[in-house]
């Protein structure tokens, strides 16, 4: 998927170094602390004794938990979205950006197993963020996938705004089952056949490694 600028994206970070250390800081503990806790039990006390700051210094970058949990949420968004732009970067066939793309998200996951608990925390939370969160990662989904059709390199007898949000699915459940379950990413094996059912289902040629 490519980067896309909207007004989900990350805001704009402190004019100072320190500044955008401690913002940065705060966000990893606020990610952790909601992980472990859920976002109802999260404290901003539990966020700021991990981030190794005083309470007042929190109410410096963000108003309430809140804020800090939907800022997180962005963030999150938008380290998903330049996972994808990075795996994908000087590809044109779609098959070879599914199978980069899916890996790369499997990686991200793996890396980093909270993206799930926070953004399934964020439907709760504020629905209207939450929506934006899949709308945003649709977006230049849908934009790769009609080009991809009106090129002839996949079948386009599908709308491919709901190809997109049938792929993003995919990828969520199946990165939930093959890699967070388990811990570790799926054998090649694996990988491999879900890619032939998912290339399959496009109209998509085949490729494998």
């Amino acid at each position: 998927m490519s980067q896309v600028s909207t007004s989900f994206d990350v805001p704009s970070l402190p004019v100072t170094k320190r500044g955008r250390a401690t913002r940065r800081a705060i966000l990893e503990a606020a990610e952790a602390t909601v992980a472990e806790f859920g976002y109802e039990r999260a404290s901003v006390a539990e966020i700021t004794r991990r981030a190794g700051i005083a309470q007042g210094t929190f109410y410096v970058h963000f108003p309430d938990k809140k804020a800090a949990f939907l800022e997180l949420v962005r963030h999150v968004n938008h380290e998903v979205r330049e996972t994808g732009s990075r795996a994908t970067e000087g590809l044109t066939d779609r098959a070879a950006m599914e199978r980069a793309g899916f890996r790369a998200f499997f990686k991200r996951v793996l890396e980093e197993p909270s993206v799930y608990q926070i953004i399934r925390q964020s439907e709760f939370v504020d629905t209207d963020v939450h929506r934006s969160h899949y709308r945003t990662l649709a977006e230049p989904y849908t934009d790769g996938l009609r080009n991809a059709m009106e090129s002839g390199q996949i079948a386009n007898d599908i709308d491919p705004e709901l190809l997109a949000y049938i792929l993003m699915g995919i990828a969520e459940f199946m990165g939930m089952k093959m890699v967070v379950w388990e811990n570790e990413l799926p054998p090649q094996s694996a990988f491999d056949q879900l890619m032939t059912f998912i290339l399959r289902g496009m109209g998509a040629k085949e490729v494998h490694e």
